[in-house]
């Protein structure tokens, strides 16, 4: 820790997630950043060790003797699980176990990242059981049962990074049609929410800079709820280049080869005999029923409030980064 800065311990600091909350945080000196990852010599831990005030830490985030290390001199937590590493049981656990650990530590403030608890809102019904949703959902419900004294808690609930329209949402050529891209998802009429990553970690940094207004919150961010044919004519708008909204069933989605095995457990650092994992389609039909069925909502007027400078939406985005819909890596998981 240097000088006056204050120690932020980032836990899944070196995922989609955490890096622009890393980046965020480091940015002017007032806060240090302590990063736990498993391998230091990753490309991830290489590009924020090179930043000014990030100290990578070598060790697992589901260790109990490690996180003890991790957390000493710590005054702040940035807690991100891996539900796709460690499946949606250990995620609960360790979301859990990351807050009391936080609260023996004597942390000023700790931030869980966090999901829509897609069962809770469309009344439990099977057809909207997603793992890595609700994992994190079940841990911010038992955070809001917490105490905002000794120590403030705030979530930071995110939805699908809109990077990924370079990877799992990236569109594919039209087989008879030269020259038209075709979006394709599982959405109907529905209205999915997307998150620009940068403006994720600005968020993050919001909620520690300013605790009398984020204390014991659960802040919802997206860039944009968008339509998927609103998403392909703003492509079209910003490219020059046409583009179609196709909407498909989910075995038609599943056959698109974005998962190369659908059936496959997800939780690949857990057994794969444990009863409770989900299978990709398992886990994916659930998630793409909650956005058809709109199922979440967020409060645009509140985040403009928060973040001026946000980007507001899917084509401004597309503006901004100069999206061609190439691939690009974004998710660890899909590499």
């Amino acid at each position: 820790m240097l000088g006056s800065q204050e120690l932020v311990l980032a836990i899944g600091g070196t995922g989609a997630q955490g890096i622009p909350v890393v980046k965020a945080l480091s940015s002017n000196s007032k806060y240090a950043v302590r990063v736990i990852t498993r391998n230091a010599a990753s490309t991830e831990a290489q590009m924020l060790s090179s930043i000014a005030g990030v100290e990578i830490f070598e060790g697992d985030s589901y260790d109990e003797a490690t996180l003890r290390k991790a957390f000493d001199g710590v005054e702040y937590v940035f807690a991100n699980t891996n539900g796709f590493a460690i499946g949606e049981k250990a995620e609960i656990y360790w979301g859990i176990r990351l807050y009391e650990l936080a609260r023996e530590f004597g942390v000023k403030h700790f931030l869980y990242a966090g999901l829509e608890y897609a069962s809770k809102l469309g009344n439990f019904d099977p057809k909207y059981r997603t793992g890595h949703l609700d994992g994190k959902g079940k841990v911010v419900d038992y955070l809001k049962a917490q105490p905002v004294t000794p120590m403030p808690w705030s979530v930071l609930t995110s939805c699908l990074y809109i990077e990924g329209l370079s990877e799992i949402l990236q569109p594919f050529p039209h087989p008879k049609e030269p020259g038209t891209m075709i979006f394709a998802v599982p959405l109907g009429e529905g209205k999915c929410p997307l998150i620009y990553l940068e403006d994720y970690g600005a968020y993050a940094r919001w909620i520690f800079d300013t605790p009398n207004r984020s204390t014991g919150i659960e802040l919802h961010v997206a860039t944009e709820d968008i339509a998927w044919k609103d998403l392909a004519a703003a492509f079209t708008e910003v490219t020059g280049q046409k583009a179609v909204y196709q909407d498909i069933s989910l075995d038609e989605y599943f056959a698109l080869g974005i998962f190369p095995e659908p059936d496959a457990k997800i939780g690949y650092s857990s057994s794969p005999d444990d009863s409770t994992l989900f299978t990709y389609r398992e886990n994916f039909s659930g998630f793409w029923n909650c956005w058809k069925d709109n199922l979440t909502k967020r409060d645009y007027d509140l985040l403009d409030e928060i973040l001026p400078t946000r980007v507001k939406s899917v084509k401004e985005w597309m503006t901004k980064t100069k999206y061609d819909g190439k691939p690009a890596q974004v998710l660890k998981t899909f590499r």
